[in-house]
């Protein structure tokens, strides 16, 4: 059964951004995220074994929602979806990614960053948006700013998110989770800290909308 974009944004507050290094780092990796909570989980197209962890991911840990992000082109999604992903995350979006978007089959969250892109992907039917880089693109304001003329739309704030500030954005009316990296930085995956991880996802998933 597929999973929608609405099941993407609001099964857990937080969706973890997952940069892996190494292949036998994403299964146990996914496990400590899914145990303390957090099922939807973007795994990041900036290693070379970032396809392989998402086809390990999928077959290994069932309660996962395993999606791919960084996808920048035709040829990215095209590999995304051909390993499995369930749902694609873009730190933007072009006519031709948009276009392959729209008919991939899978839910899509595209990046904007001004009013003018959530324009455009509205008119094409896309309610659900990354916003990113949020912090360096004006954050909570630039968001309730948005919200104003364009009350439909709901996003996911990326980029600069972190335990402190994460409650303030989930607090919007217009964001039903936000992407974070700090439940599994690389010094934790590094050193396989698999506990330390669950607690810092159980942590996560338990902040408020």
């Amino acid at each position: 059964m597929s999973v929608t974009i609405k099941e993407v944004m609001t099964t857990s507050p937080v969706m973890p951004v997952m940069v892996i290094n190494h292949v036998e780092h994403a299964v146990p990796l996914a496990n400590a995220l899914v145990a303390g909570g957090l099922k939807v989980l973007e795994i990041t197209l900036r290693t070379p074994v970032a396809l392989e962890c998402i086809r390990r991911i999928k077959a290994e840990v069932p309660n996962a929602i395993v999606g791919a992000g960084t996808i920048i082109n035709t040829q990215t999604l095209d590999q995304a979806l051909a390993a499995g992903a369930e749902f694609i995350v873009s730190p933007g979006i072009t006519p031709s990614l948009l276009e392959a978007s729209l008919s991939c089959g899978v839910p899509v969250l595209p990046g904007v960053v001004t009013p003018s892109e959530v324009m455009r992907l509205f008119e094409k039917g896309i309610t659900a948006m990354k916003f990113f880089p949020a912090e360096a693109a004006g954050g909570i304001p630039m968001l309730k700013s948005i919200g104003g003329p364009l009350p439909q739309v709901t996003f996911c704030p990326t980029g600069g998110v972190n335990p402190k500030n994460a409650p303030e954005y989930l607090a919007l009316s217009n964001v039903a989770c936000v992407g974070g990296s700090w439940m599994a930085p690389a010094d934790l995956v590094d050193a396989e800290n698999w506990a330390e991880i669950a607690r810092r996802a159980a942590e996560a998933a338990i902040l408020k909308k």
